[in-house]
C-alpha cells in the first residue's frame, strides 16, 4: 500500500503525546493509520545534534515526522536526517501557533510567508526521495482564507508537495493559547472541502474537531483524500483505531484493546531492562478502555500504580484483571 492510501486515516503529531511509545500502541491497534511523531525542530537536529528524537520502533511503519523551522537550507539538512533515519514522509508545521514556535519563526506564521514556505518545500524535495508534506491551518489572525488558503496551497504545490494536511481553522497568534486555539475559532470544513475541488490533483486530508470513524468517513465519502483525528485518537484510542483497518481500509478486521494490551508486555518489559520507567508507557494506555465497562478502575490502576518504584508489565496485567470479563475476553 502506498504512503497516500495509508493516509486515508492519521492521527495527528501532539506535542508530549504521540511519542515514540504512543505510535508504537496505536500501531498495535491499526496496522494501517498513517502515524506522526511529535513535532521536530530542524535546529535540534542539525544545530544540536539531538539525533535521539528521530528514535523510532520499525513496527510503527508507516511513520511521518514532522519537522519545524523556516530555514530552507536547515530542514533540508532535518529532511535528510529524518529519511536516512527511515521515516516514511517529512511533514512541515505551518499550523502550531504557540509562542515557542511563534519565537522561532515557524508553525502558523509561516501561514503569512506562503513563499517562504514553498522555498523551504523545494529545498526538502530537492534532498530526499521521501514525500515531503505540509500540515497548515486556513488562514491566521486577520487573514481571509478564502484568499490566502489558495494561494498558500497553490505556492506548496508548484514547489513540490503533493499532500497537504488543513486543520479547518484560523489561528490566533495574540490573545489565544494552544488550548484555545483547538476549539475557540470556529471550523470551516466546507472550505477545506472546496479546496479539494480547486486543487483536484493534490491529496487533501482535513483536521479539527474529527471525534469518530463516521465523522471521517463522512469527509472521505464526500471527496477528501485523508482524514486526521488528534484528541479523541489519544484519549479514546480504541473507538479510533480498532476498527480502522477494515472500516476505512477494506483489510483486516478489527483489534480489541485486551489483546493489544496483552502484546504491549512483552515491549514494556524491554523499556523497562533497558533502565526505562512503567508510566512512560502505561500514560498512553490510560484511555483504552474508555466508554466501556472497567475503564474507571483500569485507569486507576495505572495512574496510580505506574510512577512507582519497580512498577513493571505485572501492574498492567493486574489493572486488565479489573476489567469485566466480557471486555476483556
Amino acid at each position: 500500500m502506498q504512503i497516500n492510501q495509508h493516509a486515508r486515516l492519521s492521527v495527528a503529531p501532539m506535542m508530549d503525546w504521540t511519542d515514540r511509545h504512543c505510535r508504537y500502541l496505536h500501531r498495535l491497534l491499526s496496522r494501517q493509520t498513517l502515524l506522526y511523531t511529535e513535532m521536530v525542530t530542524a535546529p535540534a537536529l542539525v544545530r544540536g545534534g539531538a539525533l535521539h528524537l528521530l528514535d523510532h520502533d520499525p513496527v510503527e511503519h508507516p511513520v511521518a515526522l514532522q519537522l519545524g523551522g523556516s530555514d530552507p537550507e536547515e530542514l533540508a539538512k532535518a529532511a535528510r536526517l529524518g529519511a536516512e533515519a527511515g521515516y516514511d514522509e517529512i511533514n512541515l508545521n505551518c499550523g502550531c501557533p504557540s509562542d515557542r514556535v511563534q519565537s522561532g519563526t515557524f508553525g502558523a506564521v509561516l501561514m503569512k510567508d506562503p513563499a517562504r514556505v514553498a522555498d523551504c518545500v523545494a529545498a526538502m524535495c530537492d534532498t530526499v526521495n521521501v514525500e515531503v508534506t505540509v500540515k497548515c491551518r486556513i488562514g491566521v489572525d486577520d487573514q481571509d482564507p478564502e484568499i490566502v488558503l489558495p494561494d498558500f496551497l497553490a505556492r506548496s504545490a508548484d514547489a513540490g508537495c503533493e499532500r497537504v494536511t488543513i486543520h479547518a481553522r484560523k489561528a490566533w497568534l495574540q490573545g489565544l493559547s494552544p488550548k484555545e486555539n483547538r476549539d475557540i475559532p470556529p471550523l470551516d470544513y466546507d472550505l477545506v472541502h472546496r479546496m479539494k475541488r480547486q486543487f483536484p490533483n493534490l491529496h487533501i486530508s482535513i483536521n479539527g474537531g474529527i471525534a469518530s470513524l463516521a465523522e471521517a468517513r463522512k469527509h472521505l465519502d464526500a471527496g477528501l483524500d485523508g482524514v486526521m483525528i488528534g484528541r479523541a485518537a489519544y484519549h479514546q484510542p480504541a473507538d479510533i483505531l480498532c476498527a480502522a483497518d477494515p472500516e476505512i481500509y477494506g483489510i483486516g478486521q478489527a483489534t480489541d484493546p485486551p489483546t493489544v494490551v496483552r502484546r504491549m508486555l512483552p515491549y514494556i518489559d524491554a523499556h523497562l531492562t533497558a533502565g526505562g520507567r512503567l508510566h512512560q508507557i502505561a500514560r498512553h494506555m490510560l484511555g483504552l478502555f474508555a466508554g466501556r465497562p472497567g475503564a474507571r478502575a483500569w485507569r486507576r490502576a495505572l495512574s496510580e500504580g505506574a510512577v512507582r518504584d519497580g512498577a513493571g508489565p505485572e501492574l498492567v496485567e493486574a489493572a486488565l484483571a479489573q476489567v469485566p470479563a466480557t471486555v476483556a475476553a
